[in-house]
């Protein structure tokens, strides 16, 4: 069964003088399922090489078609209906599938044959190379028909297709990636759900992301069909990830994190492969606490921040480098949930290249900022603070409390996402440090004639307005809910909640947390200062004691239930105290 959609696109007379060139091999046959999609992946070109290390391509060939001559018109239109005609009747069935794997089968034993028998003349095997390279672009039809994967796996072709990666012809492994890649488009596995499954589950129990790695280590990216093979390997291994989320950990441990850490941090010019590799890290970290200690035994954190540290003084240079940017740092955020890797990245001066990116003003600085609220946050993040302070961070930090810097055009940032990261650091460092450098925390809102109080009493009621613009609308959608009947439960409540914490409630709550420790920890002359705003602005204690008391009913990431209980008793008192 071959595919004949891709010559229907050549007008007539090219279609009649078509001769296929053996030296490089015909293009994929599968051209019909291209879509716009297609423009985003690099062109692949089916090569092989062998023939051209050891003898002339040209005694391989095979003869040319003798060109069709002196035909008129409707001739050529007669041949290209009966074209047509024959490509409407060619259906994939079960039938087709079998006799399809069963001739790849033969090729393939062919294959290792010939090799075996002539394995210092490929002019001998080449032949049958170029035969199994055919059938493999030939099996792209496949991808046509999801609801016939199972078949594949009932034939066991899933193991022989998986074995090829292993060729000793890097172009045939590279044109087995191909195939793979499309059979795992994410959009086909979707439209077949039982063939999706049993596809993913036979590549999965062939450890394809072993054999893919192990592959990619012999690529040599300096040849372009080669670098294309890269990239679309990670394509195959994004694509079964995408569908099976929770095998993330199964990928990095058949050897796809070293090689991604080794490649982000080769000395190779930045290209599409980098941050491709950039982009799958942060996917596998994403989700599992298993990537990110295996990132850091295998001293990812150093690598990482190396490999951002060319950005504190130099923005990218363009905006495919600029995501890669991005990339790292989100890399970063995921590892930084161990608490393991803060460690790692305490002792790797994560924190002080962190405190130049925010003095620097470029365009790592927001997502340095990001990254230094994930490295300070919650008991974990004792030791951190207290070297932020030492390294004069406070300096630092609150210039960008005081003004927030305007929203970065190539980046996107909203104001808010700075001011929450901001106020999270402080929030954060209030909670964490001790005995002088405590001190020196508080005695910053004393500055400059209480300065940084009227800053915060100033965020606390834009955020107050915020929250409050929302409840309304959140109360509007409760009662027309009643009205038709519903009740609203506890899963209801919970997504009600969580909108409020996206439009500005985590923000406010770590204000109003802020504005109570202050006043109960610092100077004496804050909490009357915080008093006159209330008074002039209208304010209400009452308010912000409910929300504190909200924020400790809802206190989350913290692992143990003793942990849990003694931080809602300390912001309790905070509120008894106020």
């Amino acid at each position: 069964c071959t595919v004949g959609s891709s010559k229907m696109a050549l007008n007539v007379g090219e279609l009649l003088a078509y001769q296929p060139d053996r030296e490089s091999i015909a293009k994929r046959g599968h051209d019909d399922g291209d879509d716009d999609d297609e423009l985003d992946r690099p062109v692949r070109k089916a090569r092989i090489r062998d023939v051209d290390r050891y003898t002339a391509t040209s005694q391989l060939r095979r003869p040319a078609a003798p060109q069709p001559t002196g035909m008129s018109e409707e001739e050529k239109a007669g041949i290209l209906e009966k074209l047509e005609e024959d490509d409407e009747m060619e259906t994939l069935d079960e039938a087709a599938l079998k006799r399809m794997i069963l001739t790849f089968e033969k090729r393939v034993y062919r294959n290792q044959e010939m090799r075996i028998k002539y394995p210092d003349s490929p002019e001998k095997f080449m032949e049958s190379e170029l035969e199994l390279h055919d059938t493999i672009q030939e099996l792209h039809v496949v991808a046509t028909a999801p609801e016939l994967y199972h078949h594949l796996v009932e034939l066991n072709a899933v193991q022989s297709l998986c074995q090829m990666l292993n060729h000793e012809n890097t172009d045939i492994s590279i044109a087995l990636v191909d195939l793979l890649q499309e059979l795992t488009d994410v959009d086909t596995l979707n439209e077949s759900e039982e063939g999706a499954d049993a596809l993913i589950e036979a590549l999965l129990d062939a450890q394809v992301f072993g054999m893919l790695v192990t592959n990619l280590d012999r690529l040599d990216e300096s040849v372009k069909e080669e670098a294309d093979g890269v990239h679309n390997t990670l394509g195959v291994i994004e694509n079964i990830l995408e569908f099976k989320a929770d095998r993330a950990n199964d990928a990095a441990q058949q050897g796809l994190m070293p090689y991604l850490l080794k490649r982000i941090k080769a000395k190779m010019p930045f290209d599409a492969n980098k941050l491709y590799c950039s982009e799958m890290l942060a996917i596998i970290l994403q989700n599992s606490e298993e990537t990110r200690e295996q990132l850091g035994e295998l001293d990812g954190i150093d690598t990482l921040l190396q490999q951002l540290a060319t950005f504190k003084r130099h923005n990218p240079s363009n905006s495919e480098e600029l995501e890669m940017m991005e990339n790292l740092f989100d890399c970063l955020c995921s590892a930084l949930m161990l608490p393991a890797n803060r460690d790692r990245f305490l002792k790797g001066e994560g924190l002080q290249l962190m405190n130049l990116m925010l003095r620097e003003k470029k365009m790592s600085r927001n997502s340095a900022l990001k990254v230094l609220d994930h490295a300070l946050t919650g008991p974990e993040g004792v030791d951190n603070c207290t070297k932020f302070i030492d390294i004069l961070g406070l300096r630092t930090i609150f210039p960008l409390f005081m003004k927030t810097p305007k929203p970065n055009k190539k980046i996107g940032r909203m104001k808010e996402e700075h001011e929450e990261h901001v106020v999270s650091i402080i929030a954060s460092l209030l909670k964490n440090v001790k005995s002088n450098q405590r001190q020196r925390l508080l005695n910053k809102f004393t500055e400059a004639d209480h300065a940084k109080v009227d800053r915060l009493m100033e965020l606390h009621f834009k955020y107050l307005d915020k929250v409050g613009a929302v409840d309304v609308q959140i109360e509007r959608e409760k009662a027309a809910l009643r009205r038709q009947g519903e009740e609203v439960d506890e899963p209801m409540e919970e997504e009600f909640y969580l909108r409020r914490l996206n439009t500005g409630l985590f923000t406010l709550q770590l204000l109003d947390y802020i504005m109570l420790e202050i006043c109960s920890t610092g100077p004496a002359s804050i909490k009357p200062r915080v008093m006159q705003i209330l008074n002039l602005r209208g304010g209400s204690i009452k308010v912000i004691r409910n929300i504190i008391r909200e924020y400790a009913a809802n206190v989350g990431d913290i692992k143990s239930t003793e942990s849990k209980e003694a931080e809602q008793q300390r912001l309790l008192s905070l509120v008894d105290r106020f």
